[in-house]
């Protein structure tokens, strides 16, 4: 399986979720087309951003975003918000995958530049593997690291 396909497939799945499911997740808070729903989370967040103002819901307020697309749906920026928010939670969750798949096996020797065709080590890679040992080597005399 190619190497991030779970994180394209994580961002994609979670920017288009997040559009998709944000106005039903809006009407289950109780924003709904007809205004808010009695008794939901909605009226419970209207009533306590009143009491904090004085008796009325600030113009721009969570409450009144909120209430304005529920009213009306999502504007195009709104949306944008939500899918790009969807997207990025898809990509932690899609890039988590993608380490563990590729953390859960060794590489078998054809997938891995470090072998020949033999499946044994690569004489490069043992000349690097050398020469990294000695420079390692040279800095902790020297109390480098």
């Amino acid at each position: 399986m190619p190497r991030g396909l779970f994180t394209i497939i994580g961002v994609v799945t979670g920017a288009v979720g997040a559009a998709v499911l944000a106005p039903v997740a809006l009407t289950a808070a109780g924003f709904t087309s007809a205004g808010i729903a009695a008794g939901s989370l909605a009226a419970s967040m209207m009533s306590s951003a009143a009491v904090a103002n004085g008796g009325a819901v600030a113009a721009g307020s969570l409450v009144a975003v909120l209430q304005s697309a529920g009213a009306v749906g999502l504007s195009a920026g709104l949306t944008t918000a939500v899918a790009s928010v969807g997207g990025a939670v898809g990509a932690v969750f899609g890039g988590t995958a993608d380490w563990f798949s590729g953390h859960s096996k060794s590489p078998s020797p054809a997938e891995d530049d470090d072998y020949n065709e033999e499946g044994d080590v690569d004489e490069d890679f043992e000349v690097q593997r050398a020469y990294a040992i000695e420079k390692l080597a040279l800095h902790n005399s020297h109390g480098r690291l």
